[in-house]
């Protein structure tokens, strides 16, 4: 009888690696979804399929009778450092199988080469960022890799990048959280990025239809005092250094920094108009950290918190109703000044709804929402000229409303992804379809039938900003992984055709 109870336990032991076995095989193979059709769109040629790695998402659906592609240049170099792709996390595979009901297609997204070297290529739009990664999963990094995030209200809301953050940090390291604001926009939403206010701040956007009296920075966000001793409280988690960027306004009052409730540093405005940056170092084993304006007209345009250790660190820089154009209120020098401060390994610029609407409304033209965009693009790099660069289009659109046609596709959304696509490749940077990737036109009437996007049918909720920032932080780390096979990158890193080189 012991026997036999014996020979059971161990069938079933070694029973149990090949059901697990099997299960993650039909986690990461499953069935053909078919691509959406699209319109007015650059042509683009085919994608070779990877075979050999695991999606994270989804996978690729090989074309039934591939073209034939043309002769690819010679690869270059591998990099010393062996590239592979972290085991998903729990909540990425939850995803993976929300995303096969969805219509997920696979993320992939188009990384140009810069700078040829004879047949090959030595370095793509995602190099610089790609380099920092190396050295953060071999230990030989210094400091933290910062992404500087710009966005609308998909990105204000946080979400969205806070899955790329949380992935990114998992397995790169975390270190801190980077540019952070006195209060929340609105009586609602995370805190995680916010202080603590308690009262007697307004807080202004370059998002609003009316021009703000004073001018922007890098996070297109200021907060001005309306009563002395208004204060905000941070929770502490250990950075040994801070830095509060306020902006030196006639007739307002000092701003203080304490931490414990023991004064770090003071800022006394002499009325320049000028933006200034107070750092100030925290005492270790402090648990909070107050700014206190003793004025009214005090003026916080952001406060950093970060560690000095190597890991990720991701600047949320969302501001609601904002496009490309609208960032260009930002006052050139400070934000030039406060961005190479931050000196981002990676540009992240995920716009591109608020310009399809107003294209709709006829608030925008064609040329402007380009001329707009390619600005802001061109200030970005010049302020971070070692960063990597990285466009993402729009989200898939609908007009909303209550009509038979709520849920049709939103018109110029076809146009404006072409022209990032265009602009992306032309300024050296990388650019991502997310719209494609989410399962092209319908996708968002598929997410609401999900009840994945609020009623405005504009903002994804829940799981599904989640999908949007892991299919970002996929088609990243599908292509630093790609990068490390010379062959592999030779086909995802083409050279820019003529009409496609930089203007």
């Amino acid at each position: 009888m012991l026997e036999a109870s014996r020979g059971r336990w161990w069938a079933v032991l070694l029973l149990v690696p090949f059901l697990l076995g099997a299960l993650a095989w039909a986690l990461w193979n499953p069935k053909p979804q078919p691509q959406a059709s699209r319109h007015s769109r650059a042509p683009r040629g085919p994608r070779p399929a990877q075979p050999g790695k695991p999606l994270r998402l989804a996978q690729a659906t090989p074309p039934a009778q591939p073209a034939p592609e043309p002769a690819a240049p010679e690869p270059a170099a591998a990099p010393s450092v062996r590239r592979s792709l972290p085991v998903p996390s729990p909540r990425a595979i939850k995803l993976y199988l929300l995303g096969k009901k969805l219509g997920i297609q696979e993320p992939l997204l188009e990384d140009p080469c810069v700078a040829p070297s004879g047949a090959s290529c030595s370095r793509t739009a995602l190099s610089p960022f790609f380099e920092s990664l190396d050295a953060l999963s071999t230990g030989k990094a210094t400091s933290p890799a910062v992404i500087a995030a710009f966005g609308n209200s998909l990105i204000a809301g946080d979400r969205i990048v806070d899955i790329i953050r949380e992935e990114l940090g998992a397995t790169f390291g975390d270190a801190g959280r980077g540019v952070l604001l006195v209060d929340r926009l609105a009586p609602y939403g995370p805190r995680d990025r916010v202080g603590f206010s308690r009262g007697g701040w307004e807080a202004r956007t370059l998002g609003e239809m009316t021009l703000a009296e004073l001018p922007f920075g890098v996070s297109g966000i200021y907060h001005r005092a309306t009563a002395a001793k208004a204060s905000s409280r941070f929770t502490l988690a250990g950075e040994p250094r801070g830095t509060l960027w306020w902006l030196d306004v006639p007739r307002a009052g000092p701003l203080s920094v304490h931490a414990d409730g023991k004064e770090l540093a003071r800022a006394e405005p002499v009325g320049s108009g000028q933006a200034q940056t107070l750092t100030f170092d925290i005492p270790e084993g402090a648990r909070t950290l107050d700014v206190v304006a003793e004025g009214r007209g005090a003026v916080v345009l952001g406060v950093v918190l970060q560690h000095q250790r190597p890991g990720i660190v991701l600047d949320t820089l969302g501001v609601p109703s904002a496009d490309a154009n609208l960032f260009l209120r930002a006052r050139e020098d400070i934000f030039r000044a406060q961005l190479a401060e931050r000196s981002p390994r990676l540009l992240l610029f995920i716009l591109g709804g608020n310009e399809a609407k107003r294209l709709e409304w006829g608030r925008s033209k064609l040329d402007e929402v380009e001329e707009g965009l390619r600005s802001f693009v061109r200030r970005s790099r010049a302020a971070a000229p070692d960063s990597a660069c990285l466009v993402v289009g729009p989200i898939d659109a609908v007009r909303g409303g209550k009509g038979s046609q709520r849920l049709t596709q939103r018109p110029y959304l076809d146009e404006v992804i072409s022209i990032e696509r265009q602009i992306a490749l032309t300024e050296g940077c990388a650019f991502f379809d997310i719209f494609a990737a989410m399962g092209g036109s319908g996708s968002l009437a598929r997410f609401a039938q999900a009840g994945l996007v609020h009623d405005d049918l504009v903002h994804p909720r829940g799981q599904g900003l989640d999908m949007l920032g892991q299919l970002i932080t996929d088609a990243l780390l599908r292509t630093w992984v790609a990068g490390g096979d010379p062959l592999r990158q030779a086909a995802i890193a083409p050279r820019l055709h003529a009409s496609e080189k930089a203007r």
